[in-house]
């Protein structure tokens, strides 16, 4: 990878490219910043139509009008300066080193800390449990944002961590556990519906091995597993909208917009005391 300083001015660097992360990508990048996404080979997202991990299996994705490339390194820049997230295979962040971003976001939401530190960059930030921001040897991050629905969701942390996970989804039209759909064992996904699909309680809309996999309510299906992947027991695999026709499943959702306007807050606080 060649290295412009104009290009890689305040670089950007998010880790995952879920839902989630791509919110925050897009709001960055529709701020002016260059922004690179890393995710893992095979991401098991399930919101995929707004995820920038769906390159990774296609190519090229857009979300909300930005476009997404899977790239390697050494594409990295003519990716960006053609107005392009690249987003690389790097699970473990190793390519951060080489990269020098100004500001590094812990987006994988796996409720817990896969190796992000305050050595990656001069600002870090990381969304939900599993980090501690502060000042001390044994904090992760510089800032933690909250992830949790009600009235502290997309609070800025910068001493101690976000609440612990509670392991309940949001609550969408009276249905909280009911809207998530795990595999009923593991095995080869394969699915025989499509998100945006309108299903009724009861329909099959996968397979996992063998093994049916059933709607547990009336919806739109909102998010549905690459097909094609090998999952283990009481995995995520969909998520249905009880809104049904009403439900939007092309754009960022409004967890996803709270939580990247905060993350630009604690970016924009940081280069505003710093540079």
């Amino acid at each position: 990878m060649g290295r412009s300083d104009d290009i890689f001015n305040n670089l950007m660097v998010v880790r995952g490219a879920g839902d989630l992360a791509t919110a925050i990508i897009i709001r960055l990048h529709n701020s002016g910043f260059k922004v690179i996404a890393l995710d893992i080979e095979k991401p098991t997202v399930i919101r995929r139509t707004v995820s920038f991990a769906q390159a990774i299996f296609d190519g090229q994705t857009e979300v909300e009008g930005v476009a997404a490339k899977l790239v390697g390194m050494e594409d990295v820049e003519d990716a960006l300066a053609k107005d392009f997230i690249p987003v690389v295979v790097d699970p473990d962040g190793k390519t951060i080193e080489k990269m020098r971003p100004t500001v590094v976001v812990d987006a994988i939401i796996a409720k817990r800390n896969l190796g992000t530190n305050k050595a990656m960059a001069p600002f870090t930030v990381a969304l939900g449990p599993g980090f501690k921001a502060g000042t001390g040897d044994d904090c992760d991050v510089d800032c933690v944002i909250e992830t949790t629905r009600g009235h502290r969701l997309a609070r800025l942390i910068y001493e101690g961590c976000a609440e612990p996970n509670t392991g309940i989804p949001g609550n969408i039209g009276g249905y909280t556990v009911e809207r998530v759909i795990h595999s009923p064992c593991a095995g080869l996904f394969r699915s025989c519906s499509r998100i945006g699909d309108v299903v009724h309680k009861g329909d099959v809309i996968a397979h996992v091995g063998d093994a049916e996999v059933r709607a547990k309510i009336d919806g739109m299906i909102r998010g549905l597993l690459q097909d094609g992947l090998c999952v283990p027991d009481h995995f995520k695999i969909a998520d249905i909208d009880p809104r049904g026709d009403q439900a939007d499943y092309l754009t960022c959702s409004d967890k996803a917009r709270a939580l990247s306007g905060s993350v630009l807050e604690a970016v924009l606080h940081y280069l505003s005391e710093n540079n």
